[in-house]
């Protein structure tokens, strides 16, 4: 499968990881970066529901 038929987050990923990458981000740092962007877009549907209810 190519990438351009690949599913939006496998190409959002993709981007992440290429960026990361390209910016010598330390594992560590890009991971809890992304524990922190995981949480917050967890949070979101919740805050979300809580505004509109």
């Amino acid at each position: 499968m190519s990438l351009k038929q690949a599913p939006d987050e496998v190409k959002l990923a993709v981007d992440l990881i290429m960026l990361l990458e390209q910016h010598a981000i330390p594992t560590q740092t890009a991971l809890a970066a992304l524990d922190i962007v995981r949480e917050d877009y967890l949070r979101k549907p919740r805050a979300e529901q809580a505004s509109s209810g």
